[in-house]
């Protein structure tokens, strides 16, 4: 009993418990999206889904000139200072907000270049591109009030804003996709997450006063010049990242065909399902840890925290949800999509790598190391794509599986070798 008395007093076990409530709601709500998409959508449009996602999260990442993180930490760094803590969120929140509607402007006036580049010739879809563009303002400054939240440490208001988030998004995503089809799936990527703006403006009041808050006569644009090192990090993972995606889509789409192209799509949304533990914990509590490590040492232990307490977990979950695969895609798609069951071995390989580096990763934004970021982003991401394109020539679709595995193979072992002082 006192064994299990001082697991419960863990801080991480508590954060471990809730973000793992927060997960488990999205997860479901994640199934019930995915099996709806399944039977109104098919493979097919499944793969010009995943063709907007990646073009939502480059855009995304433009948008909030990849500041995210960077606001986590800087915010972190300065919460007991309320004058720094207001003249971060005023100046940010003001250039945040004259990007979006610059950004807004190209996408609603290009609006079918855009869709072409997307969609082909389905022209239709141009009005998917114009709603983005209406509710982009919107959409970043939910995302930097949710990244202020999580920088003054009140990690469980964030756990909390993203339940509620996903429900009403849950509901709007159900409503548009039965309604519309390909189109409501579309448009869901872009309406559900707007609604996030509602759920964070009323809980950033709680901790600061938005109104109040925003102080525009003494701007310091200083805090621009710091969030700027982030903008680069962001911009090689977050908006070169999913062009690279694009890019191996489109030939999976012009060498094999649509429909494997949304097999693809379709272990991808499996495994962004169950990544989600790993990625919330690592952004909410690891992130903020790491930046606080003054040492190897202090740093030491917090890989070792992850690498003892999360990572084994995340193991023991893609065992088991390799041998229950065929029922899985059954139950989350329809029996159109059995034959992306021969794909799961790679990919989960590969993502067990993945979260193994995510950690080492993650130090490196934690710490502002610039460079060493880049140079691995870009290595990965080039890897990701040579090996790609050589794969699918050799093995269809499962190339782009095995690709991925050994790109985060090498690209754990470079973080292992760089982080070495830290690790032993």
């Amino acid at each position: 009993m006192i064994f299990f008395k001082k697991i419960g007093a863990n801080e991480l076990f508590k954060v471990f418990s809730l973000n793992g409530l927060s997960v488990f709601f999205k997860i479901i709500i994640g199934f019930i999206t995915s099996k709806i998409i399944a039977v109104y959508v098919g493979p097919s449009g499944m793969a010009l889904v995943g063709n907007f996602r990646n073009f939502t999260n480059s855009v995304e990442s433009i948008v909030t000139l990849g500041f995210q993180n960077g606001i986590v930490k800087y915010v972190s760094d300065n919460k007991e200072d309320k004058h720094k803590v207001k003249a971060i969120f005023s100046v940010v929140f003001l250039v945040l907000f004259l990007i979006s509607i610059v950004l807004s402007f190209i996408l609603f006036l290009f609006a079918d270049y855009w869709n072409f580049q997307l969609f082909g010739n389905i022209s239709k879809y141009s009005v998917v591109i114009k709603c983005l563009a209406l509710l982009l303002p919107w959409y970043a400054s939910s995302i930097f009030f949710l990244s202020f939240i999580n920088g003054l440490g009140k990690y469980k208001k964030v756990i909390y804003i993203n339940i509620i988030a996903n429900f009403i998004g849950l509901i709007t995503s159900v409503l548009l996709i039965i309604r519309f089809q390909t189109l409501g799936a579309l448009l869901s990527i872009i309406v559900a997450p707007s609604v996030l703006f509602f759920v964070t403006y009323y809980y950033i009041n709680k901790e600061v006063n938005f109104f109040q808050s925003l102080d525009f006569k003494k701007l310091d644009f200083k805090i621009i010049k710091y969030l700027s090192s982030y903008s680069l990090m962001a911009f090689v993972s977050s908006v070169i990242g999913p062009i690279v995606f694009l890019a191996i889509r489109n030939y999976v789409i012009q060498t094999i065909g649509l429909q494997e192209a949304g097999y693809w799509e379709a272990i991808s949304r499996i495994s962004s399902y169950y990544l989600l533990f790993a990625t919330t914990i690592l952004s909410i509590y690891f992130l903020p840890k790491l930046s606080l490590a003054k040492n190897d040492y202090e740093t030491k232990l917090i890989f070792l925290s992850f690498y003892k307490s999360i990572l084994p977990i995340f193991g023991m979950g893609l065992i088991i949800i390799y041998f229950l695969r065929f029922y899985l895609v059954k139950i989350l798609f329809t029996e159109e999509f059995l034959p992306i069951t021969s794909l799961f071995f790679w990919q989960l390989i590969g993502d067990v790598l993945k979260i193994a580096s995510w950690i080492l990763s993650f130090n490196l934004l934690a710490k502002k190391n610039t460079l060493v970021y880049v140079l691995t982003e870009f290595f990965s991401l080039g890897l990701t794509y040579i090996l790609s394109l050589f794969f699918i020539n050799n093995f269809g679709i499962e190339g782009v599986m095995m690709a991925h595995s050994l790109t985060f193979l090498c690209y754990l072992i470079i973080l292992v070798i760089y982080f070495r002082k830290s690790l032993v």
